[in-house]
């Protein structure tokens, strides 16, 4: 069995070595990659004395909501499936305030988590909160958004927030973008794309991965253009059919073993771009990463929930903290049961078994 904490904080290394190299033209993003990367070995270090002292796993990154509402509606969307993004007023989950999400992160940090992946509904939409946690420098933010808020005030705000990384959501070339998006939003996109490489700033590309997009989105066709528009980073999120009649959109076995390949390829051919699959890379680390196994998720109120695609929760950071969270009934069954750290056949398993999630949810209730 792998050593999932050795293999993150190699893989973290490796990330953060190319990012150095993609950042040597911009002397500023030069300098606040290098220091993170001083600052990520200090990381790996707190993580292990935790374990080591503790007997508690600090994961290397969250994945935290930090909003309820998104100016799209995307088809097919687990944030509206889930109850995490709505229009209604009435439905909306209570929110942290900044200060609150600051605070969070602070502990992240102190603990040795190095990345805290920003979504919703669209984390743009709240920019009093990116503007609170961009003051947690020793921590990467990357910014998971539709792209269509990126105005010269972000672009501004940007530039001077190195830390938070924009990565922009398409789902490959305009129809398919628009037909998921919304009319016009690949166009909206690639105007910040444009303006975001005019400013010489690291950003991304984050594509849903289908059966039926993944020819074109894993083409070298398609990852040139994606350099040629300035894009440093590519991460592929495998498709969760969280909309009935949408499971043939799923990766099966199959599509896993091509999924591996096309990465293989693409990682030898593009040296100068950091490319990620997720949840992909499960196969090289023993199974899920959620429950704190490799990260777990923080919802809008500060639920910890084991990741996005699994809305259950037993805890709130607020009260326990993010240590006290990690350590939580329902993370710890999951843990133990390895529906996190198990095989599975692709896609994601906390969803294929989420019967089982939600029972042990009520066992650790009860137990509480």
């Amino acid at each position: 069995m792998v050593d999932i904490q050795n293999y993150m904080s190699n893989a973290i290394r490796g990330i953060m070595s190319k990012a150095y190299r993609n950042v040597l033209s911009n002397p500023l993003e030069a300098k606040t990659v290098f220091r993170l990367q001083q600052t990520f070995i200090k990381s790996e270090l707190r993580r292990k004395k935790v374990r080591n002292d503790e007997g508690v796993d600090v994961p290397p990154f969250l994945i935290c909501s930090i909003s309820t509402t998104c100016n799209l509606h995307c088809k097919g969307c687990y944030a509206r499936a889930n109850g995490i993004a709505t229009d209604s007023i009435e439905e909306q989950k209570q929110t942290l305030s900044p200060e609150q999400w600051k605070q969070i992160f602070e502990e992240a940090a102190s603990l040795g988590i190095n990345f805290a992946l920003l979504a919703g509904g669209e984390p743009m939409m709240r920019k009093d909160i990116l503007e609170k946690v961009a003051e947690v420098e020793d921590m990467i933010f990357p910014i998971f958004t539709n792209g269509t808020l990126i105005g010269p005030s972000y672009i501004a705000f940007l530039k001077k927030h190195l830390n938070l990384i924009p990565v922009i959501s398409i789902e490959g070339m305009e129809h398919s973008t628009d037909a998921r998006r919304g009319q016009g939003m690949y166009k909206r996109a690639m105007r910040s794309v444009s303006d975001l490489h005019k400013e010489d700033l690291f950003f991304g590309t984050s594509i849903t991965v289908t059966t039926e997009n993944f020819e074109l989105v894993t083409s070298d066709a398609f990852v040139d253009n994606l350099c040629d528009w300035g894009c440093k980073l590519i991460i592929y999120v495998e498709y969760v059919p969280t909309e009935s009649g949408t499971e043939y959109l799923a990766f099966g076995e199959a599509d896993l073993d091509k999924m591996e390949a096309v990465q293989a390829h693409q990682r030898e051919r593009y040296d100068d771009v950091i490319i990620i699959s997720f949840p992909g890379d499960e196969q090289h680390m023993g199974g899920c990463l959620a429950a704190g196994r490799g990260f777990f998720h923080i919802g809008p109120d500060g639920n910890a929930e084991p990741c996005p695609f699994s809305p259950y929760s037993d805890s709130n950071v607020m009260t326990l903290g993010v240590k006290g969270a990690l350590q939580s009934p329902l993370f710890r069954k999951l843990r133990d049961v390895h529906l996190v750290g198990g095989e599975h056949s692709g896609g994601c398993a906390l969803w294929e078994h989420r019967e089982e999630v939600e029972q042990m949810l009520n066992e650790s209730k009860i137990e509480k």
